[in-house]
């Protein structure tokens, strides 16, 4: 095999370990397996959103429905948890260090005061945390297998319970463990559980932000 074939053969290999993402979501500055936390905040500071993910700068894929949602959610946990004081609520901007080589930006994560150093707002810029819940809205590129590998990260971490939202199919899939899920369509609401004791929303409220319109829309 030639040197080329070599680094397509590593690169195809890299990126079915990464879940079958496009090559151009990895960056390729720094060489990947030699990003640091630094690097990461670099990057994002420069308006590119990515995590760091065994020493590769991966990018978090963005979209405006997308964040629509994640921000309503994020809007009542935080109203939530300011009533009930059980922690505190981030968003994707909010990146944590979930295992030793994982950097993770969940779209919407609750971390209650247990979790926290010392029950207080921690000063590191990537903390080393591990959230009770992960919210993860789905975008357009997403693979199965790449979700799939963060939920398998999420858990092994120590995550209670993750949520997968799908605005396409206005569904939210919620996983108790790696395998253990329950599909929620517009006919249910989502609960916390013991995860978030109290909070609920409908699932229609949620996605019903998708459908609003200015007043004088015709």
């Amino acid at each position: 095999m030639n040197s080329n074939a070599g680094v397509a053969a590593n690169l195809s290999d890299l990126l079915i370990d990464l879940g079958n993402i496009p090559l151009s979501r990895v960056r390729t500055e720094p060489s990947p397996g030699t990003a640091t936390e630094e690097d990461l905040l670099v990057c994002n500071s420069n308006g590119t959103r990515c995590e760091l993910v065994d020493g590769i700068l991966v990018e978090k894929i963005m979209g405006w429905r997308e964040s629509l949602i994640a921000c309503f959610l994020i809007e009542l946990m935080r109203c939530f948890l300011r009533s009930n004081n059980l922690g505190l609520v981030t968003g994707p901007d909010g990146m944590m260090r979930i295992l030793k080589s994982q950097v993770r930006g969940p779209d919407v994560a609750f971390v209650s005061w247990g979790r926290l150093p010392g029950g207080k707002v921690p000063t590191d810029r990537v903390p080393e945390i591990v959230p009770d819940l992960a919210v993860e809205v789905l975008r357009d590129g997403n693979t199965y297998a790449e979700m799939a590998r963060k939920r398998r990260e999420y858990f092994h971490a120590g995550v209670r319970q993750v949520w997968m939202v799908d605005i396409n199919q206005r569904t939210v899939a919620v996983y108790h463990d790696i395998t253990k899920y329950e599909v929620l369509n517009e006919t249910h609401s989502l609960v916390g559980g013991d995860v978030l004791p109290g909070f609920e929303v409908s699932l229609a409220e949620l996605f019903g932000e998708l459908d609003r319109t200015s007043p004088t829309a015709s």
